[in-house]
């Protein structure tokens, strides 16, 4: 080998060493991440796809990971279709938070928009509210540019009338007559008002799920969505913990992200999602911040059933439960794993 052709070498290893070490700590780094409740891989798929680009900002793979799983209408419980409310009509709920300004955008009770988390950045990007809810909902969402149609299916239509001629069970309703644990209404309150019973054994995976979503950039941003169509049969008009901060979902940039998932009516009275946030910003393993903030709920409500997914802004990620059977699958891409991969981790 000559000396010219020598420092020729040398000059294109030069060149090319630091792409190659760029490429080799790309692939070991455990950031950008994508993380969401249940083993819905397409929406996990979606949104890593969007991490995956260039310019790929992590608010907008929540909102494009959040919005596959409403398309494909993920276990009839994300997106239309899906968990009639006592008249027969769907309607949805979505949050979305931008964990570096703190900034939220949330519907409740959408009705006649299929695109709820796209409502909910809609809300956020375009109004100084946190939540928007019902007809209103609907309204701003259609000046916003968001078609109106049915969210009814034959299978919707066909789930309502079933439980119409089962005597409306499950039901919602207490202290009402006539009796709605064997009767349909229309209801009048009861003369006699019982105390309520701590036990939550309603809602389980067929019942209600939420897709739940947390990301997180190369940067340590981190960004947090929700979208779900709710409980089925529930009263028309409930909001269930999906829209709402800190229960639903919580993002810190720096710090880490939560999403929870299950009987949302008692989640939403420990804000699940907001504590394992904070337990991890005072020093907790996310293992540690997602079983400190289940703890509280299962030992309130035992037989309540419910999961809450989180990771910190360094990637390192972990869940936990309580009361589901066989455990609780969750999706995790990032560069390390190579490819969506679905973990279980066994309930309290």
């Amino acid at each position: 080998m000559t000396a010219n052709m020598a420092t020729s070498w040398q000059r294109g290893v030069c060149l090319l060493l630091p792409i190659f070490v760029s490429w080799v700590n790309t692939k070991s780094s455990p950031l950008p991440l994508v993380i969401n409740t249940w083993p819905f891989t397409n929406a996990t798929e979606k949104a890593w796809e969007v991490m995956s680009e260039g310019s790929g900002k992590a608010l907008d793979a929540v909102v494009a990971g959040c919005g596959q799983c409403q398309t494909q209408q993920c276990d009839g419980t994300v997106g239309y279709g899906g968990s009639p409310d006592e008249t027969g009509e769907t309607t949805l709920d979505a949050m979305i938070m931008n964990g570096d300004t703190f900034e939220v955008g949330s519907v409740g009770d959408l009705r006649r928009v299929k695109d709820a988390i796209g409502v909910a950045r809609a809300v956020m990007d375009y109004t100084q509210h946190t939540l928007l809810a019902g007809e209103a909902a609907t309204r701003f969402a259609v000046d916003m540019g968001f078609k109106e149609e049915s969210l009814s299916t034959n299978s919707s239509v066909q789930m309502w009338k079933g439980w119409k001629s089962g005597h409306c069970q499950p039901n919602y309703r207490k202290n009402v007559s006539p009796d709605p644990k064997t009767h349909c209404g229309p209801y009048k309150p009861s003369s006699n008002v019982e105390e309520r019973q701590r036990a939550s054994d309603r809602v389980g995976r067929d019942n209600h799920d939420t897709i739940g979503m947390v990301v997180v950039d190369i940067n340590s941003r981190v960004m947090a969505g929700t979208t779900t169509n709710g409980m089925n049969h529930k009263v028309p008009g409930r909001i269930g913990d999906s829209p709402i901060v800190g229960a639903g979902a919580y993002a810190s940039s720096g710090v880490g992200g939560a999403a929870a998932t299950g009987d949302g009516d008692i989640m939403m009275r420990f804000l699940p999602a907001f504590h394992a946030v904070t337990l991890l910003g005072q020093g907790l393993t996310v293992t540690k911040a997602a079983q400190v903030a289940m703890a509280p709920i299962a030992k309130a409500y035992p037989t309540f059933s419910g999961a809450v997914v989180v990771a910190d802004a360094k990637g390192n990620f972990g869940a936990a439960c309580h009361g589901l059977q066989g455990g609780f699958h969750y999706s995790v891409a990032t560069p390390q794993i190579g490819q969506v991969k679905v973990y279980v981790v066994d309930c309290t």
